[in-house]
């Protein structure tokens, strides 16, 4: 059983030991203007977390992002995982199935596989997912273009197994905005991408009420190379987006601020990032209550995973990444999130091992269990270096959010190329910097060359096409294994649901559960919508 640091701190407890561990001395957490100045843990705006008690509660759901190759694999991943002692599942998904194409379409052809599981058919994900607890373990699924088809998958896959769809904990990502600013697995221009957004946004909201419908990611774009203002100020720009959406729809504010969770990256620059949780967390509280004229305290609680940052980890002296990771991981729990993975020391050169992936894992467990930073509500409350950088950083967030308000929102501001702009001058800069030793980094720019290089087998070329074999193969016995008469009706009424603007939700999950493939699925939606090219211009 797994220790949880609660010593009695209940929500709304004024008790010193809700905050902190009683063997520190003083009557008083911190002192009486910071107490007026940021407030109380669990208290509106939540500059100190979303809970009173936090950590010393219940400790942050820990997390590894896993998936490769086959359906087969990627359930022994899973399964691995839990029996390390993870308590939240994250499926990873190839490039294929992220971009609406079947394994054996001939545009994946060398990519089957390879970032992450296939996934093409509803038996593909009961195979990842067999014997995986689903009504005790949430599982979050970073998809976002082809979001809704997955998500029906996973929704009937818990149905077999007995579980009411109502029971499902976890997250969908489905942000499809980001992808056009840093990562570009979108298939629709953005308007009818927002809508599908949207339809899985309204039908969680309606049906799943443990899930979180949508996942608003500044990691990717901090990734692409975003400053730490530019990541949480283009992911709340996008996240009104989808609220604002979403109330076209009939949807109440205290309907939809609930089921929306964030994203960001964990760098290295520790007191930065969690000034940077802190500040965001704030921000997005008072933009729910004063702009949106949110009612219910959950929605003004901002939930955030966190992942550790894979642009800093370096391919030389790898294991120098373990150190980064933890200070990265530290950094988020110091900030408060919710969730948490951790990056393995590997993954600059590959998919993580087994063993590196496990370390990573027991990273965040020593943390919470044996450094002590749990048993502390926001333990750097009042540090005039802390507050002093979240009041700085709220003020960045502000300003490139203006700044898109400026460019016509979200939407526009993506169309015309300008947070695409920003966040690549963000990482020219940051490249200038560090090719001129400006920004150290350990074994690259600093104290190189005399580290330990790590040796890797390359996956070989003959196997990346036996799981194209193996995954083509599969999907005939598939599809001679169905009605292709009720395919097609499902088919049909998926875009009959698209052109009359219908929530496509409840006929994507009638077509997979109907056999209908991801590819089929997507490419009925094509039909409809078209495809899209990026026209912006310098």
């Amino acid at each position: 059983m797994v220790q949880q640091f609660n010593s009695g701190g209940l929500e709304g407890s004024d008790s010193l030991e809700a905050v902190y561990s009683p063997r520190l001395d003083g009557d008083s957490d911190i002192a009486a203007e910071w107490v007026e100045r940021i407030g109380r843990p669990g208290e509106y705006p939540f500059t100190r977390g979303i809970y009173a008690s936090m950590y010393r509660g219940k400790l942050w759901t820990m997390r590894q992002y896993a998936g490769a190759g086959s359906a087969r694999e990627a359930n022994r991943r899973l399964r691995y995982l839990l029996r390390k002692g993870q308590t939240g599942l994250s499926l990873a998904f190839d490039l294929p199935t992220q971009l609406g194409l079947d394994a054996d379409d001939p545009a994946a052809q060398g990519e089957v596989g390879k970032t992450g599981v296939s996934v093409s058919t509803l038996s593909d994900m009961e195979t990842v997912l067999k014997g995986i607890p689903l009504a005790d373990v949430s599982l979050s699924m970073t998809i976002n273009a082809t979001a809704g088809a997955l998500l029906a998958m996973a929704a009937s896959v818990a149905g077999q197994t007995g579980v009411d769809v109502s029971r499902l904990a976890g997250t969908v990502q489905n942000d499809i905005l980001k992808e056009f600013a840093a990562r570009n697995t979108y298939l629709f221009p953005p308007e009818p991408s927002l809508r599908l957004a949207a339809d899985v946004i309204q039908y969680v909201c309606e049906s799943m009420p443990r899930f979180n419908a949508v996942s608003v990611s500044g990691y990717h774009m901090r990734e692409a190379g975003a400053t730490a203002a530019q990541e949480v100020g283009f992911a709340f720009a996008n996240g009104i987006a989808y609220v604002e959406e979403a109330l076209r729809r009939g949807l109440h504010i205290d309907e939809v601020a609930p089921r929306i969770s964030f994203f960001f990256a964990a760098h290295n620059r520790l007191l930065e990032e969690t000034a940077k949780f802190r500040a965001a967390r704030r921000m997005w509280a008072r933009i729910m209550r004063q702009r949106f004229d949110a009612k219910d305290p959950r929605s003004w609680r901002m939930r955030f995973h966190a992942q550790t940052a894979g642009s800093a980890l370096t391919a030389a002296q790898p294991d120098n990444n373990v150190v980064r990771v933890a200070l990265q991981a530290l950094a988020a729990v110091l900030g408060g999130a919710q969730s948490l993975h951790t990056n393995a020391k590997d993954e600059a050169l590959r998919l993580p091992s087994a063993a590196n992936a496990a370390l990573a894992l027991r990273t965040q467990q020593i943390i919470a269990y044996e450094s002590g930073v749990a048993e502390t509500v926001d333990p750097l409350a009042g540090s005039y270096a802390v507050e002093a950088l979240t009041d700085a950083m709220e003020r960045e967030i502000a300003a490139c959010m203006e700044a898109v308000e400026r460019a016509g929102g979200a939407v526009e501001a993506l169309r015309s190329g300008y947070v695409q702009r920003e966040i690549r001058d963000a990482a020219f800069r940051t490249h200038l910097k560090t090719a001129s030793g400006q920004l150290p980094v350990v074994g690259v720019n600093l104290f190189a060359g005399d580290g330990p290089e790590l040796r890797f087998a390359a996956r070989k070329k003959d196997a990346a096409q036996d799981i194209e074999r193996v995954r083509a193969a599969e999907l005939d016995s598939a599809r001679n294994n169905r009605s292709e008469a009720d395919v097609r009706r499902k088919l049909v009424q998926l875009q009959s649901d698209a052109e009359a603007e219908r929530n496509t939700m409840h006929s994507i999950i009638d077509a997979v559960q109907s056999g209908c493939t991801v590819g089929e699925i997507f490419g009925c939606l094509s039909a409809v919508f078209g495809t899209y090219r990026e026209q912006w211009e310098e």
